[in-house]
């Protein structure tokens, strides 16, 4: 009786500290990240909950996430649990899909110029090519490729009416593997990033690089797996001249500014499909469809 009284008044004083606790803020720590203007975009309608200053640093959370146990439906036959907030759940997924659809640019993949090969597996994807006995593999993945500034930016915009939405630019590191066919052993790696502040390059101004290097190494042909054992060059301390023949050498292998331009556009494309497919699987999990 002692011990279920005690549950009983601590389960009433985590009430009420978490009915009046206050809104805390998002910090603002991610600087602003300028969008190409040749990269496909699309509205930020992703985290319509948090852009209303109601997400994850707030002590609210939607219904639907309600810790209340709510009363199982008996109406699927197949066994699992289901839920009003299930219900819930299920209709807000559907709406978010039609609204993702709608927003949607192309249900086709944009092309990549300069002769590449595109290949996919889910959300990791591989762009191949061959040149004067050199083949060249990009390798990349969708996933984590949004910049968190996106959602900081999102929250900003809901408090000045009348400016455009925001728009989502996947900006994925990739990795470049060059091979030699006569000397097949090793292969000349760059692992290659988008810094945030080095992304647009508007008319009038001198064109930089919207990408850079940030490591060099030799790698086993072949071998996904980044050998440790083997020397990594890194760019943050590297001599500029050095450094400017290795994107010399990336450049005269089709890996430029056009190139990078075009990644992001596909990288944006293909992370907009993906996440549709999540939210259309989620769907069924949560339906038991």
């Amino acid at each position: 009786m002692l011990k279920s009284l005690s549950r009983a008044v601590g389960t009433a004083v985590r009430i009420s500290t978490i009915a009046t606790s206050t809104t805390r803020a998002l910090p603002l720590s991610t600087p602003t990240l300028c969008i190409p203007s040749s990269a496909t975009i699309r509205p930020f309608t992703r985290s319509l909950w948090m852009m209303n200053n109601k997400g994850a640093s707030s002590g609210y959370r939607p219904k639907l996430f309600s810790s209340r146990v709510l009363s199982p439906s008996v109406s699927c036959g197949c066994g699992a649990l289901h839920t009003e907030g299930d219900k819930a759940f299920g209709e807000f997924l559907s709406d978010e899909i039609k609204e993702e659809r709608k927003i949607q640019k192309s249900k086709t993949l944009p092309k990549m110029s300069g002769g590449w090969e595109l290949e996919s597996n889910g959300a990791e994807v591989k762009l191949v090519k061959s040149v004067s006995g050199e083949k060249i593999i990009v390798t990349f993945n969708v996933n984590n490729s949004i910049p968190p500034s996106f959602e900081e930016e999102a929250e900003q915009g809901q408090q000045q009416k009348g400016e455009e939405e925001q728009d989502i630019v996947s900006t994925p590191n990739f990795v470049v593997e060059i091979t030699k066919q006569e000397a097949a052993k090793h292969s000349l790696v760059f692992d290659c990033h988008f810094p945030e502040d080095e992304i647009a390059h508007g008319e009038g101004e001198e064109e930089s690089d919207i990408f850079a290097i940030r490591e060099v190494s030799f790698q086993p042909e072949g071998d996904s797996d980044w050998k440790e054992t083997s020397y990594t060059l890194s760019t943050d301390s590297l001599d500029w001249a050095l450094y400017d023949h290795l994107m010399d050498f990336l450049a005269d292998r089709g890996v430029d500014n056009t190139f990078a331009d075009e990644l992001m556009e596909l990288s944006t494309a293909m992370e907009h499909q993906e996440y549709i497919k999540f939210l259309e699987d989620l769907g069924s999990f949560v339906k038991c469809k």
